[in-house]
């Protein structure tokens, strides 16, 4: 029985909340109560509805303050109390006398004696509350005067009840909307997430995604940590911005998650604590979180980790959210999969380049610095790479007498095949150098283009190839430019000069090509700097002012450390997110190298 009511109540409060009426006059209901008071000729008239323990009057009429202002009474032994439970008309000649009505509120109050009331119901059936007519003296009501108030009842009823069916319309009309809305977001979601290429990119999408729909304050990934040969657990170049997470770690959401394969909820940090533990808790309340739920990431093969979302206010999804829920994580796990291989194969390409980047020899006589630094965007792996590797070194009791052989190049392409092929150009180059000792930096190019074309390897690209040779009051520059950007000197006593001259750029169909190298004399003091094109070229900018810029900075470093001045010239000129790769090598004359006895 206690079950029945408290349903009967809980659905009494759902449909008075759909009427939108409260312990305030409304306009509609204050003209039903002068309706009864006029046609029954009573001094006092109420539209009263019941509440969980009180009783409103958003229709009155006849009845001073305090009632007129608010609006309301004690609901229990009350009159509407009794035609909510009897759920029939409530015909009372005096109230004051009848033991069913003489404690209520409205008649020690009102002082009521004649009173009459009719029940309110909904659409279905519920009894919202009653519809009275009230005499100061004691009255016997005419059947006629029970049927005109029944009727004013209906009335009245009809009008409750189009409130409840229009609230009704609205919140399907807003559900509607909402199902809209979640199908275009998972919608959005299958397409969006298949044209990401990173993990950072699928946290990115995911977080927009959601936070434009369901609002909340927080969306993130943690992955879990995949071992990878020649690598610790969990330590990844690719993607190790993302936080990472251990299912046999129980202590958070997220890890519940993972392991067991399920929606994991959090409600208020009396929950984290006692589900996650004392430590969990203080985590929780620094975040400032009130709800968190959390999806397992479920790939292909094995589970990749969890989405979680956190709301800064209570927030519990209802079966519609969930599923627009678990329809995004399992996108993003495809995506994150497929991220994973793509950031995968870009990290040993990168490995790749950089294991290509020399450790520069020392050379007496020569100060020398070598700076590389990838593209912003992780997506890009490229061939640009330079070299430095001595040549005819001759041991000698003062000091090794050597030819420095340098290389800047740039191989056509932003992927891993062109970082194979820099690889490739690399160790071709080193051994036309080393099989044609006293051909020259010509020479050695035009080797590696007959290899290029016998092997079919078909690549492409720029470089600049350089001997530099000892000579009795400084060194011997010799070099051939194969279209690569020009090479930028700085000698005591002049301006900044670009070594202007080159030949075509690297590619098969050019192989037979002429080859040109030039020769000049460096000076104690003289500075040399080779560089790709990602320092100076970028979209909607003048290269010629990048090259002047960088010409103007290397002049005013001749003083300068080579490493600290490259540092400078990359962070003034490229910036922080250069849209390509960038190498720069510098060599700079510190004093003629020691004389050969020869």
């Amino acid at each position: 029985m206690a079950g029945d009511r408290d349903a009967a109540l809980a659905r009494r409060l759902a449909a008075l909340a759909r009427t939108g009426l409260t312990a305030s006059a409304d306009a509609d209901m204050d003209r039903f109560a002068r309706l009864v008071a006029n046609v029954l000729d009573v001094p006092v008239a109420l539209v009263a509805l019941a509440e969980d323990d009180r009783q409103v009057f958003p229709g009155l009429a006849g009845a001073g303050r305090p009632w007129s202002v608010s609006r309301q009474a004690a609901l229990a032994g009350s009159l509407c109390a009794s035609v909510v439970d009897s759920g029939a008309p409530l015909v009372v000649c005096d109230a004051r006398t009848d033991p069913r009505t003489l404690s209520g509120p409205v008649v020690s109050h009102l002082h009521a004696a004649g009173y009459m009331g009719v029940p309110l119901t909904d659409p279905h059936g519920t009894v919202l509350g009653a519809l009275c007519a009230l005499d100061t003296r004691p009255r016997r009501w005419s059947e006629r005067e029970v049927q005109a108030l029944e009727d004013l009842a209906a009335a009245c009823t009809a009008g409750l009840r189009l409130r409840v069916v229009s609230r009704q319309a609205e919140e399907a009309r807003a559900e509607t909307a909402a199902l809209l809305a979640h199908s275009e977001l998972v919608l959005r979601a299958s397409e969006v997430l298949a044209d990401t290429a990173g993990v950072e990119e699928v946290r990115t999408q995911v977080g927009e995604l959601i936070t434009s729909d369901l609002k909340p304050v927080y969306v993130g990934f943690s992955l879990e940590p995949v071992p990878r040969p020649g690598r610790a657990r969990g330590q990844s170049s690719a993607h190790a911005q993302v936080p990472q997470v251990d299912p046999d770690d129980g202590a958070w959401p997220t890890a519940r998650a993972v392991r067991d394969k399920r929606l994991v909820e959090v409600h208020g940090v009396d929950e984290v604590r006692a589900a996650y533990g004392q430590d969990a808790a203080a985590r929780w309340k620094s975040l400032g979180f009130a709800s968190m739920v959390c999806l397992p990431l479920t790939g292909t093969h094995r589970t990749l980790g969890a989405l979680a979302l956190a709301w800064d206010t209570p927030h519990r999804p209802d079966v519609a959210e969930r599923a627009v829920l678990h329809a995004v994580s399992g996108y993003a796990a495809q995506a994150l999969e497929r991220a994973q291989f793509l950031d995968d194969r870009i990290d040993v390409a990168r490995q790749l380049q950089e294991a290509m980047l020399t450790d520069l020899p020392a050379v007496d006589g020569l100060e020398t610095a070598a700076l590389y630094r990838p593209a912003a965007r992780q997506d890009m792996v490229g061939g640009d790479w330079y070299d430095a590797y001595t040549l005819d070194r001759t041991p000698r009791p003062d000091g090794d007498t050597a030819t420095l052989a340098v290389t800047i190049g740039d191989i056509t392409g932003h992927d891993m095949r062109a970082a194979t092929l820099m690889g490739q150009a690399r160790s071709m180059l080193r051994q036309a150098d080393h099989d044609h000792p006293d051909g020259g930096p010509a020479t050695a190019v035009r080797a590696l283009e007959s290899a290029n074309t016998a092997l079919g390897l078909d690549l492409s690209g720029t470089l600049v190839h350089a001997h530099l040779a000892p000579a009795a009051d400084g060194w011997t520059l010799t070099w051939t430019n194969a279209g690569h950007p020009a090479p930028l000197l700085a000698r005591p006593g002049t301006s900044c000069e670009h070594l202007d001259d080159h030949d075509l750029l690297l590619h098969p169909s050019l192989q037979g090509h002429h080859r040109t190298q030039q020769r000049l004399h460096l000076p104690a003091g003289a500075t040399l700097l080779l560089y790709t094109d990602g320092l100076v070229e970028r979209p909607g900018q003048d290269i010629d002012a990048g090259i002047q810029r960088v010409c103007a900075l290397l002049h005013e470093g001749t003083g300068r450390p080579l490493e600290e001045l490259l540092e400078t010239i990359a962070d003034r000129v490229a910036g922080d997110a250069p849209g390509d790769d960038i190498a720069l090598l510098a060599l700079r004359v510190t004093h003629p190298p020691h004389p050969d006895p020869a």
